[in-house]
């Protein structure tokens, strides 16, 4: 069964106020390789994720006030990891990364979790009884670093194997197999009451007959409400997936706020976001314009979103479901937006809580530009329902 982590952090937010959260859904171009899927190209690739945090650690195009960072799943060569991290470093502080790194062999994750043992030490004890168990570290493993720049300044950095365990997705393929993470990270704030968590991308998805990572979650956040009577506030899940608007996503998104079969005030409130990648990606056999994109933002239908349908972006309840979802289209793109903070927060009628700052297109010299000045000053309304 998974277990989940509870891990404090020391970031630092001002009551009442909003977080910001910036989704690269830039392209992801990954092959078959000696070692499940690894990135095409992979110099091209860190210029497009390089430039990001460039763009994020200059606070240029007005993104200062930035607190999460999501970058696609696989999106980054693993011989980058201390470059990436070189540049969150950078990150003002009270600022997350999410970033998803291509397949390497378990054992090379092993040892990037050791580099970071202060942080991973759980995490460790629990892959060291797998390998104790079978002789697996040459099987690949898909896993993601969160990378926390505290109110300190001081960096910490966490990593999580995926729990589904086939790269094709698609294929029940045993020569594939890959490793099964064991853990997810319970993030909470010690100096705000701001709770959060990063699954990668189907690790919101999976279950097994005896169990579900999701049920796993509000149960976890159901413990610490009745506790602490602090939920869930942000989910975030980094995807590559050609199957952004899978019916299993809706089915799931409706049993995580509908309520259907108990109470949940652990997650009545949580803002969930998926960052996807863009429609230029290519995954194996997944090719062709139109399969990726879509990322978006989900919330309680306690919040009522406006009908908007924009050329960047668009809002809907996906397809009948008991939630409310903002969602982007599938160009390569950075979007730029404020997570809606819990409606009693502000009960106004007439609150405007979640707001598409900017919207940035790729250039041709390899830098970011504003789409639409006059679109992107369009607000998402939202009200309480009811």
């Amino acid at each position: 069964m998974i277990r989940i982590l509870d891990t404090e952090v020391e970031l630092e937010y001002p009551l009442g106020h909003h977080q910001h959260c910036l989704v690269a859904q830039i392209p992801v171009r990954l092959r078959k390789g000696d070692v499940g899927l690894v990135l095409e190209d992979r110099e091209a690739q860190w210029s497009t994720v390089r430039s990001v945090l460039e763009l994020v650690a200059a606070g240029d195009r007005g993104l200062r006030n930035l607190h999460f960072l999501m970058l696609p799943e696989s999106a980054l060569p693993a011989e980058r990891l201390d470059d990436a991290l070189a540049q969150v470093d950078r990150f003002q502080p009270n600022t997350v990364a999410m970033l998803g790194f291509e397949h390497v062999r378990l054992r090379d994750y092993r040892a990037i979790l050791a580099r970071f043992r202060a942080d991973n030490a759980a995490a460790i004890a629990l892959l060291e009884r797998d390998v104790e168990a079978a002789d697996i570290l040459d099987i690949p493993v898909n896993w993601c670093c969160t990378a926390v720049k505290e109110a300190t300044g001081r960096l910490r950095v966490f990593l999580e194997a995926k729990t589904h365990p086939f790269h094709g997705e698609e294929f029940l393929d045993k020569g594939v197999d890959l490793y099964r993470g064991r853990h997810f990270y319970f993030f909470r704030s010690t100096r705000s009451p701001f709770s959060f968590m990063v699954l990668v991308c189907l690790d919101y998805l999976y279950r097994s007959p005896y169990e579900s990572n999701i049920r796993a979650v509000i149960d976890h956040a159901n413990a610490l409400f009745f506790r602490t009577r602090q939920g869930l506030d942000a989910l975030f899940v980094i995807q590559a997936n050609p199957k952004p608007e899978h019916r299993a996503y809706r089915d799931v998104l409706t049993g995580f706020y509908g309520e259907y079969l108990e109470e949940t005030p652990g997650v009545r409130e949580t803002v969930t976001v998926f960052g996807n990648a863009s429609d230029e990606s290519a995954i194996a056999e997944h090719r062709g314009p139109g399969l990726y994109g879509a990322s978006c933002v989900a919330m309680s239908r306690r919040h009522r979103l406006a009908p908007l349908d924009l050329p960047e972006f668009s809002t809907d309840d996906f397809g009948g479901a008991p939630l409310r979802r903002l969602r982007f289209r599938t160009a390569t793109r950075l979007y730029y937006f404020n997570l809606p903070p819990p409606p009693h927060v502000d009960p106004r009628s007439s609150r405007l809580p979640l707001k598409v700052h900017t919207v940035l297109h790729a250039t041709p010299e390899g830098g970011w530009e504003r789409v639409g000045h006059d679109a992107m000053a369009e607000m998402l309304e939202v009200e309480r329902a009811g």
